[in-house]
């Protein structure tokens, strides 16, 4: 075997065939970077394999949604957080995670302009939690998006009524969180932003 090395070395260096490497350690080749986050990574690991209870599927959605507009924007990662909040949803939970799952899947529901379905499970939501001020702000979200197309109707009374309505829920969400910023805009602001969009 030394004697075939020490060949193979002096072919290799008089110009005969090159030395034969040997192919590299499967162990010591590095794998590929994960995409995402590390909560988009669990997100897709809960739905292939790995079972969430609802409770951290719950505060996995609220992380998730709390990053902004790149997750929001992400349409395979919310398709995927739809899936998991569905699935959360079908199993017992205790009484604080259902009203949390509702409220994102109707998050998820506004920012997919599917506003009938955002309101009804923004509504599910407050019937089980009506403390809580961010279900309130998106449904004053969701009022003000209605009113706004009623008014890209002509439908000038009807719209005045879902303005009213989420002021109505604004002004809940300031009562229950008087120092978030975000609550406290005016109703004026949030249409501005709205239409903007």
């Amino acid at each position: 075997m030394v004697g075939l090395a020490l060949v193979l070395g002096a072919l290799a260096g008089c110009g005969g065939p090159p030395p034969v490497s040997s192919p590299p350690d499967v162990a010591s080749v590095e794998p590929a970077a994960p995409r995402g986050t590390p909560d988009q990574m669990l997100l897709k690991e809960a739905l292939q394999r790995r079972d969430l209870t609802p409770t951290e599927a719950a505060a996995l959605s609220d992380r998730l949604l709390g990053n902004g507009d790149a997750v929001l924007q992400d349409q395979e990662t919310m398709a995927r957080l739809v899936l998991l909040l569905l699935k959360a949803m079908n199993k017992h939970g205790d009484k604080e995670s259902r009203p949390v799952l509702l409220r994102n899947l109707g998050i998820i529901y506004y920012h997919q302009k599917k506003y009938k379905d955002a309101r009804q499970q923004l509504q599910n939501s407050i019937e089980l939690n009506p403390r809580n001020a961010r279900t309130h702000f998106y449904l004053a979200k969701l009022f003000i998006q209605q009113g706004l197309i009623y008014e890209g109707q002509g439908k000038k009374k009807v719209a005045k009524q879902q303005f009213k309505r989420a002021a109505i829920e604004m002004d809940q969400a300031r009562k229950l969180e008087p120092r978030n910023t975000l609550y406290r805009q005016d109703i004026k602001q949030i249409v501005q932003q709205e239409v903007g969009k």
